[in-house]
């Protein structure tokens, strides 16, 4: 029964934790509030190794010496944006995750709604000529000519063709 309940425990205990981060335990700051910050911060940054993982989830030899930096600016007084800021001038933009909407980065942020818009305009075009095309040989209303009534009577009159058995 202690092994059934032990390993029920296990087993909640990995369910109910949240995603497993590759902060280490001597990295974590004393004071809860700015640890929160750092781990924010963290994971708003990229790593440099991974480069689609933020530094809070990656293992990086790299990912961990930012993370150490972010604590150590957080603990010297910095506010959130002077040490985004500080990473940005020392490793560029490429270390957001989000990159900021500014001039040089808006052919990136503009890019999807763009393509999504021209799509949507090609589909509209696409459609309004298929109608058109589609209005102009429309059967339903076509006329026929005196020559197509003889001949539509003539075979409306003759008699069924008897079906062949299979």
């Amino acid at each position: 029964m202690k092994r059934i309940l032990a390993c029920l425990f296990a087993v909640s205990v990995m369910l109910g934790s949240s995603a497993a981060y590759a902060v280490l335990p001597d990295e974590i700051m004393s004071d809860p509030v700015k640890e929160a910050r750092a781990r924010d911060l963290s994971r708003e940054l990229r790593c440099m190794v991974c480069q689609n993982q933020s530094i809070d989830d990656s293992e990086a030899p790299l990912a961990r010496d930012l993370r150490l930096l972010v604590r150590e600016r957080i603990a010297a007084g910095d506010s959130d944006a002077q040490v985004l800021d500080f990473l940005v001038a020392r490793y560029g933009e490429f270390v957001l995750l989000k990159p900021r909407l500014e001039p040089h980065t808006l052919l990136l942020w503009l890019l999807s709604p763009l393509a999504l818009a021209g799509g949507g305009f090609a589909l509209w075009i696409h459609n309004r000529r298929r109608a058109k095309s589609a209005g102009t040989e429309d059967l339903s209303t076509a006329k026929l000519t005196a020559e197509e009534e003889a001949r539509l009577k003539q075979l409306m009159s003759a008699e069924p063709v008897p079906e062949q058995p299979v």
